[in-house]
């Protein structure tokens, strides 16, 4: 219980913090069933919670998606969770960029570059960076 009063967690998370503190697996899955079984454990909670977050600290789509699939959330719920979400990530991607280039879209070359890496490793895609890079999202 201390576990999930912290933060949402995902069946796999919880499995693997109970073995790390000498649990059985047996023991782990009759605890997580009833946890879920009673609300206060849900993968699908967690996946909108992650989502959220993520979005929220300025990370885009395909690092989202990599952490859920890293916490082993099935494809439907991570599909649930995006719907969910109701981002515009061109635009997320857009105020990251200014946030850390400042409000001047990149001209060509090595700043454009620059821009369009930092973009790529915080899990955007290339459309919603060659949006950010112009400073305008598409239509």
């Amino acid at each position: 219980m201390r576990i999930l009063a912290r933060r949402e967690h995902s069946v796999s998370q919880l499995k693997r913090k109970l073995g790390q503190r000498g649990h059985s697996d047996q023991t782990s899955g009759e605890v997580i069933e009833s946890l879920a079984d009673s609300g206060l454990q849900s993968d699908t909670r967690f996946a909108e919670t992650l989502a959220r977050s993520r979005a929220s600290q300025g990370y885009g789509p395909q690092r989202i998606r990599a952490e859920l699939k890293e916490a082993r959330i099935p494809d439907a719920e991570i599909r649930a969770a995006f719907e969910a979400l109701e981002c515009d990530f061109a635009q997320r991607a857009i105020e990251v960029r200014e946030r850390k280039f400042g409000a001047m879209p990149a001209e060509r070359g090595a700043d454009s570059q620059k821009q369009y890496r930092f973009l790529a490793s915080r899990g955007f895609e290339s459309d919603q960076i060659r949006a950010a890079l112009k400073g305008e999202p598409d239509e």
